[in-house]
C-alpha cells in the first residue's frame, strides 16, 4: 500500500511528465493489453461498427503501443492518426510497420493539445479510463480532440461512462483490524494496543484499488453518474456530483463503498458495454474501495444512501478527489474525503 509522507503541490510541469513517464514502461501496456475484457471489448465494438469506420479519418488519443489504431485499420480505416505523448509511441511505430500499415497510421508523438493534424477526423477512439473513472484525467484530451478535430457528426469510441456504488462487506480488512486482538491466545503477549494503530493505517483516507469479490457487495448497484461524451464539458468534469440510494440484502456490517464504472459503445442492435462491475469479469482498473471510518451493522432492506463528489486533487490535477457524504439506516450521516495519493494504493492480496 502506497502512502504519501507529506503532501505538496507539484509544479504543472511537472505533474504532466511524472503521468507521460508512467507510461514508458513495459509492464502498465503489458497489464493493460493482456486484460481481455478491455481489449477484446474495444476490438469487438471497433469492429461492429466498421461501417463508420471504413473509408474514414480516425484519431485515436492516447494510442500507447497503438493497439486500437491497428483495429481501426481492420475495420477499413483509410488514415489513422495515432497520437500519444510518451516514448512508447517509438515502440506503436514498429508495431504499425511490422503490421504492414504504415500507409494508413501515422505515430504523432506529442499531446493532443499541442499537436496538428493536416485534416479534421470522423471517428476518435481512446481508452482514457482510469481507476474510479476519472484518475488520470485523459478524458480532458479526448475533449480537446473533439472540439478541435471531430467534424460535426462524427463517432466517438466509447461514447458514454456511468458510475455506479453499493456499500460492501470487507471481511479481509475486519480480519485485519481483529488480528492483533488475537495474538494474545496464539503467544501469551497482548498486543491489542496495535489495534488502533492498524485502524488508522488501513482505514485512511485512500481510494484503494482492489477486486471486490461478489460475495461482499451488500446492495444492488446505484447509479451515481453519467457521461456523454457527445456533450460533456471539461468545467463539468472538474466537478462531478451524485447521488444514491441503496438497500441492503441481508445482515452484515457496512464498512466500506464499493465504486467502479461502465463504458458503452454504440452498435446497430445496442449498446456494446465495458464494465468494471464486481458482478462482470475482472479487468485491470478492478474496482474503488473507500473505507468508512464507522462500520455500521445493517439487516435486510437498511437503506444506506447519500451523496459523492468526484473533482481533481489540488496536489494533482491528475488525481481524483472523492467526498463522500452517507448515511446507513438511523445512525449518523458520515462524511469523509478520499483521494489517490502517488501511484495509487492497492490493497495487499
Amino acid at each position: 500500500m502506497s502512502h504519501l509522507l507529506k503532501k505538496r503541490k507539484l509544479d504543472k510541469n511537472v505533474q504532466e511528465n511524472l503521468y507521460f513517464d508512467s507510461y514508458s514502461d513495459v509492464t502498465i501496456h503489458e497489464e493493460m493489453i493482456a486484460d481481455h475484457v478491455r481489449t477484446n471489448t474495444y476490438r469487438t465494438a471497433i469492429l461492429r461498427n466498421s461501417d463508420s469506420i471504413r473509408g474514414r479519418v480516425v484519431l485515436d488519443v492516447g494510442a500507447g503501443t497503438g493497439v486500437l489504431s491497428v483495429f481501426c485499420v481492420q475495420a477499413g480505416a483509410t488514415k489513422v492518426y495515432a497520437v500519444e505523448a510518451c516514448s512508447i509511441a517509438e515502440q506503436a511505430a514498429k508495431i504499425v510497420t511490422q503490421n504492414e500499415m504504415d500507409d494508413r497510421i501515422s505515430v504523432i508523438r506529442g499531446t493532443v493539445e499541442t499537436i496538428e493534424l493536416p485534416e479534421r477526423v470522423d471517428v476518435i477512439v481512446s481508452e482514457w479510463m482510469g481507476y474510479a473513472l476519472l484518475h488520470e484525467s485523459m478524458l480532458n484530451s479526448v475533449l480537446f480532440a473533439r472540439d478541435k478535430w471531430l467534424k460535426p457528426g462524427g463517432l466517438i469510441l466509447p461514447c458514454k461512462a456511468e458510475l455506479y456504488i453499493s456499500p460492501i462487506n470487507d471481511l479481509v480488512v475486519e480480519d485485519r483490524l481483529n488480528f492483533w486482538c488475537t495474538v494474545k491466545d496464539q503467544y501469551g503477549v497482548d498486543m491489542s494496543p496495535m489495534a488502533e494503530f492498524a485502524k488508522k493505517c488501513i482505514v485512511n483516507n485512500d481510494i484503494v484499488i482492489n477486486l471486490v469479490t461478489v460475495e461482499d457487495v451488500l446492495s444492488h448497484p446505484s447509479k451515481l453518474a453519467e457521461l456523454d461524451l457527445r456533450t460533456v464539458t471539461p468545467e463539468q468534469l472538474r466537478s462531478v456530483r451524485g447521488t444514491f440510494a441503496c438497500e441492503c440484502f441481508g445482515s452484515a456490517a457496512v464498512n466500506a463503498l464499493c465504486v467502479w464504472f461502465t463504458v458503452s459503445f454504440p452498435c446497430d442492435d445496442k449498446p456494446l458495454v465495458l464494465s468494471t462491475s464486481p458482478f462482470k469479469p475482472e479487468t485491470h482498473w478492478k474496482q474503488a474501495v473507500l473505507y468508512l471510518d464507522s462500520p455500521r451493522d445493517v439487516v435486510q432492506d437498511t437503506k444506506v444512501a447519500g451523496e459523492v463528489h468526484m473533482y481533481p486533487s489540488e496536489e494533482s490535477a491528475r488525481h481524483i478527489c472523492i467526498h463522500v457524504e452517507c448515511t446507513i439506516g438511523e445512525h449518523k450521516k458520515q462524511c469523509k474525503t478520499f483521494s489517490i495519493p502517488d501511484g495509487y494504493s492497492e490493497a495487499p492480496q
